[in-house]
């Protein structure tokens, strides 16, 4: 008699897909396993002193098992997480649902680019489904402190004089606890133990968002789905790293690493630390757009059905394009105060409706960008060389003062007058863009078994054109100067949501997998994060992946 399987369901990764994929699975009362690369953090564990923060990127062979994994590849540079959380440990936190409009079925057969095999009202009931769990809330715009926090109020104002749609969307935020007026810093009532058995506080509005919330205001992947998950008897395994998987008597073996503290800080052959195995009769691929594509790239060969064409197509940055309002000013020319790092990272949008990319719902999206107040200090020293009259000045009033030449012995004044009038780190906003850009970028393995992106820059002209048009509009409406993130970075974009590699279609000549994330050819092998879009989504994309998996679960349960 063959041995059962260790586990009904493993699942590697615990982004948006894999996190949806644990709860609901451990909720119908499956044996689930969780994978996860990265470490667990909780309150008060994300690094912010610079030796910390030098310490926080994803390369173990380097020693380096922190939560940033950097890729740059020849056109696009992509920024992902490496955590218990996935994705939603540095994500803004916004929860917009993917237009109608744009699950456009076009034919690829002849010529078409991209086909989406679900629609809106296929997701709408499960969009729903993940709101009840994130328990979104809206920046509390009409409640101080919050109503005088300058950038949103900036961006408000700006939309208004350019007649562009201006909202304030969903956020996985809790600013306020049921039937209480929102108060920053107030202990956050759960109705149930999170994983990491902390107190969290409601927003502080320390801006914090993109580098890891210490106070646990962000309804992050652990509290929420991952802790119901914990509950409901799920293991979740930090610092395993999967290697292979394969078809197996029992359904699916998978091979591992793990990462020890010992390791941190110094060079690791990776290759040679020892493999473990894992079976199941499941196998949940979540490990993001990046880290499923090379895992069945990489792994092909225990796989040969899967169509060598469709593995690695339609990769996308969703359009994501991030560019300045620059100095801002006032009437008289003073400087504006927008404080870009006062509030949560992104607390409006603006959202711009147009034709030419592909019809109604297809326009693009504008958000402001803040960021964390550590960044304000760094561009304040960095200008400070270039104000050399203020730092002789207050030299000179303290010499004077030592020589006994004046008799004021108050500097409050010239410690003030030294650090100026703080632009342009008071008046500068960052807009993140994000749209459609076309979905036919390809993943691949290089010959020394790294990760390989063909995506054209110069195929999203007209997107990005459209894109720097609408937020130059915004800046102008601010009194701001515009600046071209895309000229600073020497034509290159970065993208924080890749997405493709995996895509869904009805048939495996397409598609890796179909509608419910199945790959086609392996019943019981499943995708489920960013990779399986068939291409941008034009909002945010953590919603439209947890929605897509929460779609998933429901084909696995039965539902």
């Amino acid at each position: 008699m063959s041995k059962a399987p260790d586990f009904d369901t493993i699942i590697v990764g615990s982004g948006f897909g894999g996190s949806v994929m644990a709860y609901r699975l451990a909720e119908a009362k499956q044996r689930v396993c969780v994978l996860e690369r990265g470490k667990l953090y909780g309150p008060h564990s994300f690094p912010r002193s610079p030796a910390a923060m030098r310490e926080n990127f994803w390369d173990p062979s380097q020693g380096l098992q922190g939560m940033y994994d950097v890729w740059s590849f020849r056109d696009i540079g992509a920024v992902v997480s490496a955590g218990v959380g996935g994705g939603s440990l540095i994500y803004a936190n916004v929860l917009l649902r993917k237009d109608e409009g744009s699950f456009v079925k076009e034919d690829l057969d002849r010529g078409g680019v991209e086909h989406w095999p679900v629609t809106r009202r296929d997701l709408d009931p499960h969009y729903d489904r993940v709101e009840a769990m994130l328990k979104p809330q809206r920046y509390p715009l009409e409640y101080p402190p919050y109503s005088s926090t300058k950038k949103t109020l900036a961006m408000q104002e700006a939309a208004k004089k350019k007649g562009m749609e201006w909202f304030l969307p969903q956020l996985a935020v809790t600013f306020a606890n049921p039937g209480q007026a929102p108060v920053p810093g107030e202990p956050i009532i759960e109705d149930a133990p999170n994983l990491h058995g902390r107190t969290r506080v409601t927003c502080t509005l320390c801006g914090e968002c993109d580098i890891g919330c210490n106070t646990g205001s962000k309804n992050t992947l652990d509290y929420t789905y991952l802790s119901r998950a914990k509950l409901l008897g799920a293991e979740i395994r930090p610092r395993v790293e999967v290697r292979s998987f394969a078809p197996h008597e029992a359904g699916y073996v998978v091979e591992y690493v793990t990462h020890t503290d010992e390791a941190q800080g110094a060079k690791t052959d990776t290759k040679a630390l020892p493999l473990r195995r894992l079976t199941c009769s499941r196998l949940v691929l979540a490990a993001g757009a990046l880290g499923s594509s090379y895992l069945l790239l990489k792994n092909h060969g225990a796989f040969p059905k899967i169509n060598a064409r469709a593995l690695g197509s339609k990769f996308s940055g969703n359009g994501d394009l991030l560019t300045l309002a620059w100095r801002s000013v006032l009437a008289d020319g003073s400087p504006r105060r927008l404080e870009a790092s006062r509030g949560p990272v992104i607390t409006s949008t603006v959202r711009m409706p147009g034709k030419a990319d592909g019809g109604q719902g297809r326009g693009y999206y504008v958000q402001d960008a803040g960021f964390p107040e550590l960044v304000n200090w760094a561009v304040q020293i960095l200008e400070a060389p270039t104000k050399p009259t203020r730092w002789l000045k207050f030299v000179w009033q303290w010499l004077a003062l030592r020589l006994g030449w004046s008799d004021d012995t108050e500097l409050g004044a010239e410690l003030s007058a030294l650090l100026g009038d703080c632009t342009p780190s008071v008046n500068t906003l960052p807009f993140l863009g994000m749209g459609h850009d076309t979905p036919d970028g390809k993943m691949s393995i290089n010959g020394d078994g790294y990760l390989e992106v063909s995506w054209r820059l110069d195929k999203q002209k007209a997107l990005f054109r459209r894109m720097r048009q609408g937020m130059a509009e915004l800046a102008d409406g601010m009194d701001a100067q515009f600046k071209d993130a895309l000229t600073l970075s020497l034509h290159r974009v970065i993208t924080v949501h890749p997405l493709g590699g995996c895509p869904m279609h009805e048939d495996g000549r397409h598609g890796v997998v179909d509608a419910f994330g199945q790959v086609h050819g392996y019943p019981g092998l499943f995708v489920a994060d960013g990779s399986v879009m068939a291409g941008a989504v034009g909002p945010n994309p953590s919603f439209t992946i947890a929605a897509l998996a929460d779609r998933f679960a429901d084909r696995i349960v039965g539902a």
